[in-house]
Parts: structure tokens; sequence; C-alpha cells
């Protein structure tokens, strides 16, 4: 039982923090996207491609992390209009308190968007709320279809799910048909986009689902 109780409240105190930083964005206007998956997914690849797509309309600031380096952070760093790296040193997944610093590094007056690029994991990040509006749950082909079983809980809280790397389901044979199965057992709420963050198949939908999201929450 005591193990339960320091778990509890550990959770418990990351989600005062959370609450803290998702007011403090929603008075700044921006909309908060947590973007999880397993490592090699396409992360980053996919919001190099989001990014200077959603520009001007959509000003976008990126808190990337990772266990060590820089190197997410410079990828994106010519595209976001900033970009903050938090490394956990070991740590499997990102921390609201975590996120809570990478803010006061950021000009929040000048952003729309400010994507949370998760650790590469699909069980920690599950548990702990950030402080976003909405949860991005990355999934690709070659990881196989079977993932959504094995790793519900990523998926259960998930508001949008991108099956990337659409462009290799032939060569693997993937099917989504096991993933939409899957899905209607455990979250049927969220939709379901298919792209390529390679050949950018896909993507449009994508692009037009997170413009509706920030203008239903703060209008145009």
């Amino acid at each position: 039982m005591t193990k339960i109780s320091v778990v509890r409240s550990v959770l418990k105190a990351n989600d005062a923090v959370a609450e803290v930083n998702r007011k403090r964005l929603e008075a700044a206007g921006i909309l908060v996207l947590n973007i999880t998956s397993a490592p090699g997914s396409g992360k980053t690849a996919l919001l190099e491609r989001t990014i200077p797509a959603l520009a001007p309309g959509l000003r976008s600031a990126v808190v990337v992390g990772d266990l060590q380096t820089t190197r997410d952070a410079e990828r994106l760093g010519g595209l976001a209009v900033e970009v903050a790296q938090i490394n956990t040193e070991g740590g499997c997944h990102l921390q609201a308190t975590q996120v809570a610093d990478a803010l006061d590094t950021l000009a929040l007056k000048d952003l729309d968007l400010l994507f949370i690029e998760n650790v590469g994991n699909m069980v920690c990040p599950a548990s702990y709320d950030l402080g976003e509006h909405l949860r991005v749950v990355l999934l690709s082909v070659p990881e196989g279809p079977d993932k959504v079983a094995k790793y519900p809980t990523i998926f259960q809280p998930a508001d949008v799910i991108l099956i990337n790397k659409m462009d290799l389901a032939g060569l693997l044979e993937f099917s989504d048909e096991i993933v939409r199965a899957d899905l209607a057992r455990i979250n049927t709420r969220a939709p379901l986009f298919k792209v390529s963050a390679r050949t950018g198949e896909g993507l449009e939908a994508w692009y037009d689902w997170l413009r509706v999201q920030h203008r239903a929450r703060f209008g145009s």
C-alpha cells in the first residue's frame, strides 16, 4: 500500500503543475499537443513537415524531450519560432515540472501552437499530463499493426492517432485493419490519419485537423 500511495502522490503533484501549465498556455492563446510514440516512429520528421506547412497562419514552438543530445532540436531549430530542449538524463518520459521550466524560456506571446515531442516510449508517458490540450500518438508501419493491443494505455487517451511511414506499407505488407479493429475496442473517438512524413502522403488532413482544433478553442 505504501508504494501505491507514493505513486499516487507523484502523479497528483505532477497533475497540479500540469494544470498550471495548461492555464498559462490557454491565457496566451496557445494550443498544446503532446506527441508520444516509440523511438524512431518519425515524430521529428512529422514536425519538420508540419511546422512550415502551418506557417505563417499558425506559429509553432517545440519542446523536445530526449534522454541525451540536442539532435532533434537542431533539426527543428530553423523551422519553429523557438525550440526548447529537455534532456531527461535517463528518464523515460517528460514531467510537467520540466515543461514548466521550458515554458519560461519561450516567448509565448509569439506563438499559436506548442508541440511537445515526448521521449520515445510507449508506456511511461501515458500516465503523465504535461499541460497539453490534446494527445497525439504516432504509430509507424515498421512497428507492425499489433501495438494498439500491446500498449493500450498510450492509445486510450489519444485525441488523434497517426500511422506514419505509409510509403513502406506495400513493402512490409502492412494492413491497418488490425489497428482499426483494436482501436474499436479501446478508443473510438480519436480520428486516424495514414501519413508519410517522408513523401507528404495524407498530411493535408492532419494539417486541417490542427487548424480546426486551434480555431475551435481560440477562434480565428
